[in-house]
């Protein structure tokens, strides 16, 4: 390894090639005395939950102008935040956004708390989310360790162990390395140095600055780490969605707040999340296809229907809205997938 300690080197190497976020500041803006907003923060940090940077840049910057301050966001209709989440997938984060937002605005005075421990207590966070906003946000030693950060552990200290039984041996290795100094801006060089360098697939071990102390480079196989215990194959399920369009309306129902898609907008539908339920409306139904989506744990395949009925009709779930101001972008991706293909296809000619 270079001369110097892992933490020490890797924070030279985040001086020079931090990641420009726009969620994060600088090392460079931080020696002029900027400090990082927690509500910047936190906000990013429960968009990146499961999620790439890439997909959440846009997301972000949307809620900071709709929302510039988590008593801003606490304020907002819920149907309006769950309409911006709207793609970004693991609707629950969305729910638990607006609970932690209404918390610190409502109990707090609309500060965040400034210790893990006290950062633990707030809705939807967790150790991880928890350890990164006290380190990156009030630069608590805290430790951080997402897939990035045990992927490099793994690597520096060629842990045979699989995951996911190695999470507690590769937090206990990343707690021997985070440093007392500057401990957000190692937290985000370690997972800087996870997406750019030691990536998955293909490590670029000559430049990574960790490279001459590094057990896995040196065994000339650092993809083999880190080791993965054999994957369960994902079981598929199968539903309907029903789709129903009167006049220049169409018929969307809320769905409950808990569960898959909690609190979003959608189409009826049954047989695939467990809650059932039957056709909203006697029609003369017609088979339009069939859409496809993956969760983290099942594929889904969703045979849809469409009827067009006349004016006046009641339905038994859900209500109509009018095309005028219905919004494709609010639902859910795999809804998304079922109006394109009932509005872009056969039901739509």
């Amino acid at each position: 390894m270079r001369d110097g300690s892992p933490d020490q080197l890797l924070l030279a190497w985040y001086d020079r090639h931090a990641r420009t976020m726009p969620w994060r500041v600088s090392p460079q803006d931080k020696a002029k005395g900027i400090r990082p907003n927690p509500y910047h923060v936190w906000l990013s940090e429960v968009m990146l939950q499961q999620t790439t940077v890439a997909a959440v840049r846009a997301y972000f910057l949307k809620f900071i102008a709709l929302w510039p301050s988590v008593t801003d966001l606490a304020q907002a209709r819920d149907a309006d935040v769950m309409a911006a989440w709207a793609g970004l997938g693991y609707y629950a984060r969305a729910r638990n956004l607006l609970a932690c937002a209404r918390v610190v605005a409502d109990d707090l005075g609309g500060a965040f708390p400034e210790t893990y421990a006290d950062l633990l207590k707030l809705p939807g966070v967790g150790p991880y989310t928890a350890a990164a906003i006290a380190s990156i946000a009030f630069e608590e030693s805290a430790v951080v360790v997402d897939g990035n950060v045990e992927r490099v552990m793994s690597r520096l200290f060629a842990v045979q162990e699989p995951l996911p039984k190695a999470k507690s041996a590769l937090t206990g290795l990343a707690a021997s390395l985070t440093p007392k100094q500057r401990p957000g801006d190692y937290a985000q060089a370690v997972m800087d140095l996870g997406a750019t360098i030691c990536t998955p697939r293909s490590p670029q071990c000559l430049i990574c600055p960790l490279n001459g102390g590094c057990r896995a480079s040196a065994s000339g196989n650092p993809t083999d780490f880190p080791v993965k215990a054999p994957k369960a194959e994902k079981p598929t399920r199968r539903g309907r969605l029903w789709i129903v369009q009167s006049g220049e309306s169409i018929l969307i129902e809320q769905r409950p707040a808990k569960g898959l898609l909690g609190g979003m907008p959608g189409f009826p539908g049954d047989g695939w999340d467990g809650a059932g339920g039957d056709a909203p409306v006697s029609a003369n139904w017609r088979s339009i296809g069939e859409v496809r989506h993956t969760f983290t744990h099942f594929h889904l395949i969703l045979s849809l229907s469409f009827a067009q009925l006349p004016l006046g009709v009641n339905p038994d779930r859900g209500e109509f809205v009018p095309l005028s101001q219905f919004q494709p972008d609010s639902l859910p991706t795999v809804m998304k997938k079922a109006w394109t293909l009932a509005f872009k296809g056969p039901a739509g000619n």
